[in-house]
């Protein structure tokens, strides 16, 4: 049983490093967009500041993840490796990590306990809500910004207006950066330590009160233990360095032509939407956010400048994120209950 916890601890972190390659285009997509650093720079950079949130960011979200959708005594090694199965399965489509880890998590208590494991209340609410506000924020800032600088630099050449937002543009990239870190390796904090402070785990850990495996002891879902913290946000940024150039170009050139003054506005817009919703322990998706602000910094430009018919292909994709991760951590959790009985929710 031991060895079974640890590999799911273990595949926790193998889907910690998948959401940073696959959202490290989110954080650096912009700045290569805008051609201020190469992607190989621009990759670094943002590792580095995915990294950095362990210092500034707290742990609201993490939380929310291991006690917020599914009542702790619910949660079994069987429902926690279920539900990263059904999320890494999906994400083996480039989709919102963080909503395929919220809804592989829900189906995988549901098809073990039934729907009376989830913690119907403020959680969900947030968190379904932000699907839909988020890339709406997202778009509202980018374009409150793009009219704020259309304003204060109306009698500044373009060239100019590039040459003060190229440095910039580094400082708002290494905020959204910093956003994307704090949020995302939050959720595979809250995944390992509802794993290991539910209950049948718990009580498993008791009996070593020292040596190594004393670390793996956590007595409530309140308690973040540093060397999960540290993983976390090793891992992320370790895929964010292996990131995806294909969805680089995405979002970086496809949505819409972005200027080094539209890369500031739309990565700026997107890290406070995302920091603000870490600091109230609400779970959002970098890709709704940064999306969302670059349809806005686009539209500020001309509507006609934003491609919206693969926005739309985006959003569309995000919509049935949490049902099919859901549906597939559903059928991962009938199958491990059904073969590895020491897993089993009691």
């Amino acid at each position: 049983m031991i060895a079974y916890v640890i590999g799911i601890v273990v595949v926790a972190l193998i889907f910690d490093f998948i959401n940073g390659f696959h959202d490290s285009a989110n954080s650096i997509a912009t700045i290569v967009g805008t051609r201020v650093l190469t992607p190989f720079k621009a990759v670094l950079w943002a590792a580095t500041f995915n990294f950095a949130a362990l210092f500034t960011v707290g742990t609201a979200v993490a939380k929310a993840i291991s006690s917020g959708y599914v009542d702790p005594g619910a949660i079994s090694a069987n429902v926690i490796a279920a539900a990263l199965l059904g999320a890494i399965i999906w994400n083996l489509i480039p989709s919102s990590s963080s909503h395929a880890l919220i809804g592989g998590f829900a189906g995988a208590a549901v098809a073990s306990k039934g729907f009376g494991a989830l913690n119907w209340g403020p959680k969900w609410i947030e968190t379904l809500s932000a699907i839909a506000l988020s890339p709406a924020l997202g778009a509202m800032l980018g374009l409150g910004l793009m009219a704020l600088v259309y304003r204060l630099f109306a009698n500044v050449s373009p060239g100019k207006v590039d040459r003060f937002f190229r440095p910039a543009q580094l400082l708002s990239s290494a905020l959204l950066s910093l956003a994307h870190g704090g949020n995302d390796a939050q959720k595979t904090m809250g995944i390992i330590v509802g794993l290991l402070a539910s209950p049948s785990v718990r009580k498993l850990f008791e009996p070593y009160t020292t040596g190594l495996l004393s670390n793996m002891y956590v007595p409530d879902t309140s308690t973040i233990p540093l060397w999960v913290e540290i993983a976390a946000y090793f891992m992320i940024s370790l895929g964010t360095l292996f990131g995806g150039w294909r969805i680089v170009h995405t979002m970086g050139t496809r949505i819409t032509k972005l200027r080094p003054v539209g890369g500031f506005c739309a990565e700026t817009g997107g890290a406070i939407v995302i920091l603000v919703a870490s600091k109230f322990g609400i779970p959002v998706s970098t890709t709704h956010t940064i999306t969302g602000a670059i349809v806005g910094v686009g539209a500020a430009n001309r509507v006609r400048a934003v491609r919206w018919g693969l926005a739309g292909n985006i959003v569309w994709a995000w919509i049935i994120t949490i049902p099919a991760a859901a549906l597939l951590a559903a059928l991962s959790a009938l199958i491990l209950n059904a073969i590895v009985v020491v897993g089993r929710p009691s």
